[in-house]
């Protein structure tokens, strides 16, 4: 955990410090990586860095009203970097599949897009402080987030509201998205070439794309697929250790996170 709270912090503040250095970066579809880098560097700050010394300890000696705080900020902060990541596949299919009918992005349009970002995902984050589901100690008792391990029937029904809301909705809207978007360039490719597709840059985007998605899910589906056995099967025992694991894997998306999304961006790295 020190080592991935090392690499995100690095790579996030990079990214941070390059877009406002360089005012050319700045452009509307910039605004949601610059986001994502945002949110993604106060997972870190506000769930990894205080992991570690929960890690040293054995055990989550910060009490229970810090507990709360952190399993609410690392739901929050991590459902941002996960909508940011949808509302940008979907902003990038419109510039590349709707170039004419399509709304353009605008940089008004680009922050009414961060707010609804924001505002929505406030709303799963503040629901288990109301009682809708909870938040507490998870896994090998050194973290805190959803209590998705809590056997009731108020869990259950915010882990299946959740799945759909905060799994299936955004993953269907990025692979319609990135589909159409190859679907799209490859039509281009061929119409330009007179039959004939470049396949070598045609490698390149399918790779880069695959890359998005695969890193999507190792980041997100373990942890589903957990919350749902719970639902599922609610008599399962699931271990301590099993029950760390998913969200390990979810707290290692700020660190991929800025290297797919950003410095393989040809414009960023010049």
């Amino acid at each position: 955990m020190f080592l991935n709270a090392a690499f995100s912090i690095f790579n996030n503040l990079l990214v941070i410090l390059v877009t406002m250095k360089y005012p050319n970066l700045r452009n509307p579809i910039n605004i949601f990586i610059l986001n994502l880098s945002f949110s993604d560097l106060l997972i870190t700050l506000c769930g990894t860095t205080i992991v570690i010394s929960t890690n040293y300890h054995g055990y989550f000696y910060l009490g229970e009203k810090f507990c709360i705080f952190q399993g609410f900020a690392v739901n929050y902060f991590g459902i941002v970097s996960l909508w940011s990541l949808t509302i940008l596949a979907y902003e990038r299919y419109n510039v590349v599949c709707e170039p004419i009918g399509a709304l353009k992005l605008s940089t008004q349009r680009g922050y009414q897009g961060l707010a609804f970002i924001w505002l929505f995902c406030l709303i799963w984050a503040i629901a288990p402080l109301f009682g809708w589901s909870s938040y507490g100690l998870e896994g090998v008792q050194t973290s805190c987030s959803i209590g998705w391990e809590e056997r009731s029937w108020s869990n259950y029904s915010y882990l299946i509201t959740y799945f759909l809301t905060c799994f299936i909705i955004p993953v269907a809207i990025i692979g319609f998205s990135y589909g159409s978007i190859l679907r799209s360039l490859h039509k281009v490719k061929i119409e330009e070439q007179g039959g004939r597709s470049n396949k070598e840059e045609e490698l390149r985007v399918v790779v880069m794309v695959l890359f998005m998605v695969i890193a999507f899910l190792i980041c997100w589906l373990p942890y589903t697929i957990f919350a749902l056995i719970v639902v599922i099967n609610p008599t399962l025992y699931i271990s301590p250790l099993a029950a760390t694991l998913p969200t390990y894997f979810a707290k290692t998306s700020p660190v991929y996170n800025p290297i797919i999304y950003i410095f393989l961006n040809k414009q960023v790295r010049s």
